[in-house]
């Protein structure tokens, strides 16, 4: 899980073949399959790691932060951006090949935006609604606006910096959610 960590990072997953995995594991193709059934599971895999982790330590920031929608806004904001560029590995598979894999995980990606949601959701729920919108949509617009602003991060020739990052996700968020 390690070496496919770094290669389906980069070069990426569709570069990286078994044989590429498995040298750099240093184990034999053999070994391999009797963990995986393919490069697509070891993907997941990887995929639900960072996901649950990334949860994880997002719901941790939620439960310490103040009791103000404000500030639920922020300190999730900020868990997640710091957890996610933290290590760019962990960003670009997350956030890049989760992507480019095509239909290989677009379960697992959509049961991780359902999480998110979820999370938004509570995070918000003890907060009066804002509009007419429902919350659940309010919820998926501002995981996609978070995404694209990581997908700027890790695309990016000159990345911008995470306070930059954070202030500009938690005024969309503050702004969707009706916390400003």
């Amino acid at each position: 899980m390690s070496a496919a960590y770094t290669l389906y990072a980069k070069p990426g997953f569709s570069a990286t073949t078994i044989e590429r995995l498995c040298s750099e594991a240093r184990i034999s193709n053999r070994a391999f399959y009797e963990c995986f059934g393919g490069r697509e599971e070891l993907l997941q895999a990887l995929h639900e790691r960072c996901v649950e982790e990334s949860l994880a330590f997002v719901a941790k920031a939620l439960q310490e932060a103040p009791d103000s929608l404000g500030g639920r806004i922020a300190a999730g904001i900020r868990a997640y951006m710091e957890f996610a560029t933290a290590d760019w590995r962990r960003a670009r598979i997350m956030h890049v090949e989760v992507r480019r894999s095509g239909d290989v995980l677009a379960a697992s990606r959509q049961r991780a935006v359902d999480s998110f949601a979820r999370l938004v959701e509570e995070a918000a729920a003890d907060f009066p609604q804002n509009g007419i919108v429902s919350r659940r949509l309010l919820a998926l617009g501002v995981i996609g606006a978070l995404q694209e602003l990581l997908i700027e991060w890790i695309l990016a020739e000159d990345p911008p910096d995470l306070e930059d990052l954070v202030r500009a996700a938690t005024h969309i968020c503050d702004r969707a959610l009706g916390a400003s």
